[in-house]
């Protein structure tokens, strides 16, 4: 099958509605954001997109994992425009052009691809809109180690054990996060994944992926030439991944999470600890508290 084919099979496979809250036995309802916020709620195959029109990409996503029904489907490289929203509320293709930002998955590829091979087919094509990208460096989208490593191990959980999870992810967007064709390229990104524990509770854990330190070594900005904006990004050196208090998450954000912050499962601070050093480094997956 053709590139071209395979794309058009993926556009005409019937779509299931996007994240749904009753998928655990617990409900979990979408982040919900003030009212002063300009999100747009976009729905696609098993997974919804919270967009933000002022900064044009997602503030959160929700997808919604079925760990028994998981499918292999050929990755592809279908990136196209949501068509039911203006192209300018969408940072598209010329963001990514002559440099070395990646166009990484909110929704991870791979987690919303489950259930009957034409939906299935759907899910994978829906994952590459423009709307479940955000601009990352490629260290930090491709590496195993770190944020590429958790959603692996997030997915792999849930197929061994054939869990029913829900994952969250999105940018921490700041006033300072550095402007670079138009679009503020954030410093961090997070993650929540969501289960049913014993006895049908609720559990949840929160991660933040810090790239800021990285990205104060080079300078993005929109006043450059066309000549000079076609070079490459800089390469940026490491970055820091923490699992964090769920609380922290939706302060950071300005996100309300409903009961994600309740079912956390790192402890609770003692009172005299405050920001950042309630947070856990993590250097591999037996760093994680769950």
């Amino acid at each position: 099958m053709t590139a071209q084919s395979a794309q058009q099979s993926a556009q005409d496979a019937p779509a299931d509605s996007g994240y749904s809250p009753d998928f655990l036995q617990a409900p979990v309802p979408l982040p919900r954001a003030s009212s002063d916020r300009d999100i747009i709620e976009l729905d696609y195959t098993h997974f919804t997109v919270l967009l933000d029109r002022p900064r044009r990409l997602a503030a959160a996503t929700a997808v919604n994992i079925d760990g028994a029904f998981l499918v292999d489907v050929e990755r592809g490289d279908y990136w196209h425009l949501d068509e039911r929203i203006p192209a300018t509320d969408q940072a598209g293709p010329e963001l990514y052009r002559g440099n070395d930002l990646d166009r990484g998955h909110l929704v991870r590829r791979r987690d919303p691809v489950w259930g009957e091979p034409d939906v299935a087919a759907r899910a994978n094509f829906d994952t590459f809109v423009y709307t479940n990208a955000a601009p990352q460096v490629a260290g930090f989208n491709q590496s195993q180690v770190l944020w590429s490593g958790l959603e692996d191990y997030v997915l792999e959980h849930a197929r061994v054990w054939d869990l029913h999870l829900t994952v969250f992810t999105g940018p921490i967007f700041t006033a300072a996060d550095p402007l670079y064709r138009g679009i503020q390229i954030p410093l961090a990104f997070w993650k929540v994944a969501a289960w049913v524990s014993e006895g049908d509770t609720l559990a949840s854990t929160g991660y933040v992926l810090d790239q800021s330190a990285a990205l104060r070594e080079i300078e993005l900005t929109q006043a450059r030439r066309e000549a000079e904006d076609l070079r490459p990004v800089p390469p940026l050196g490491a970055f820091g991944t923490f699992q964090v208090p769920i609380t922290d998450i939706e302060e950071l954000t300005r996100l309300n999470l409903g009961p994600l912050a309740r079912a956390d499962r790192l402890p609770a601070a003692p009172p005299s600890v405050e920001g950042r050093s309630r947070w856990v480094p993590l250097r591999s997956h037996s760093d994680i508290v769950v």
